[in-house]
């Protein structure tokens, strides 16, 4: 993969990259809350989860309430960092976006439509953090 110097970068590309990213705090932000009202259901009450067919890496709902609260918590702090344009921000929202399309595979089985809406978003959130470089953006 080849970076493009400032100057040769394509503006309208950028643009692009710079909107999507304002839009990727956002989408952080809102699966963050979402992930921690998700788990909070989960670990209260997890009879309201509709478990499907045997999977190999079923898990209880209620570790799995858990580990959704606890990404969702850092979603919101990636998000909170992306907004602000840090470093640690964008570094930190590639890392939990790539972490969240993982957990929401293994989620599947659980909710199969959300797991592959928040995969599909993280994939833009992902995409919109590594592609975007303030720099060209005038």
């Amino acid at each position: 993969m080849t970076t493009q110097k400032p100057e040769t970068a394509h503006p309208v590309r950028q643009g692009i990259a710079a909107g999507t990213s304002v839009g990727a705090a956002i989408l952080l932000l809102t699966v963050g809350v979402l992930s921690i009202l998700e788990g909070i259901s989960a670990v209260a009450n997890d009879d309201l989860i509709v478990v499907g067919p045997e999977y190999i890496y079923q898990f209880d709902t209620t570790a799995w309430g858990w580990v959704h609260i606890v990404l969702g918590a850092i979603l919101i702090i990636c998000a909170i960092g992306l907004m602000t344009g840090s470093t640690w921000g964008k570094v930190g929202a590639i890392v939990i976006a790539a972490l969240t399309i993982i957990a929401n595979f293994l989620w599947l089985p659980y909710y199969p439509w959300w797991s592959i809406l928040v995969i599909a978003l993280s994939i833009v959130v992902i995409w919109a953090v590594s592609t975007w470089n303030p720099d060209t953006v005038r």
